[in-house]
């Protein structure tokens, strides 16, 4: 096994829906680089969000946990204002939470409640995280932001376009952002395909068969588990990216790519 590189030595990182799946991962693994301290962020799993930090912390770094909906702009002031006190600054915000309305099967399931909720999350939510830490980043001249997006941007959803819709407006939401906080923060959006999280896995397509179909379809042959990917997400937030803003990366083993 290759060696851990310590991107985040003595920094801090926070991900946001880090209670459990990808932003899980995300968080333990900015503890195994090195971070100082790794703010954990949840809304509601607050059960996962005490595994999370004991999971951060048996990787020898501290854990701060924040509670609130990213929905709430109330809410949002509240975490970084606590972030502030406790920790002094923030050096990288992994804004991984979103909906991808994963309840919904088809696009003739829709919703106007399911449209404003995806959206609400994914473009709002997004967003206000994005302004509120990032303006403090701004006046320390020095920050990272990653706003976690999905291969929709590229290909859409026929499932559910209200969440290629939201995925979207991220990818319009860090752009405008990575030019206004120029030069001293970095905003970019980190796109992952497919991944065995646990809400993917209970849905019902999955279950029938599309997850052999994907992995058929992915010119990688396979699709990964979350940890896999968790590091990838964190190189934009890593001074190895130190000359990339305003950008997306993609990263689905292929299954985007024209001819696969």
């Amino acid at each position: 096994m290759s060696e851990v590189p310590q991107r985040f030595a003595g920094r801090t990182v926070m991900v946001t829906g880090a209670g459990t799946g990808y932003g899980a991962e995300i968080a333990v693994r900015a503890a195994k680089e090195g971070a100082g301290t790794v703010v954990v962020h949840y809304r509601s799993s607050s059960a996962g969000a005490e595994r999370t930090a004991e999971r951060v912390r048996g990787e020898g770094a501290q854990a701060l946990l924040v509670q609130g909906d990213i929905v709430s702009w109330d809410d949002i002031k509240r975490m970084a204002a606590t972030v502030d006190a406790e920790l002094g600054h923030l050096d990288a915000l992994i804004n991984n939470v979103g909906d991808m309305a994963s309840e919904q099967e088809s696009w003739r399931d829709i919703t106007e409640e399911l449209i404003d909720h995806t959206l609400a999350v994914d473009i709002k939510g997004t967003m206000l995280m994005t302004h509120e830490f990032g303006t403090r980043m701004l006046k320390r001249e020095r920050g990272a932001i990653v706003n976690i997006g999905s291969t929709v941007i590229v290909r859409g959803s026929p499932r559910a376009p209200q969440y290629a819709a939201g995925k979207y407006g991220v990818v319009g939401l860090t752009k405008s952002y990575a030019k206004a906080f120029a030069p001293h923060v970095r905003v970019n959006t980190f796109a992952p395909g497919f991944m065995k999280t646990e809400r993917v896995l209970n849905r019902a397509d999955w279950k029938a068969g599309r997850g052999e179909q994907l992995a058929r379809d992915t010119p990688a042959g396979r699709i990964p588990e979350p940890d896999e990917l968790a590091g990838t997400a964190l190189f934009l937030a890593s001074d190895e990216a130190a000359h990339i803003t305003g950008s997306y990366m993609i990263c689905d083993g292929g299954y985007s790519m024209l001819g696969a």
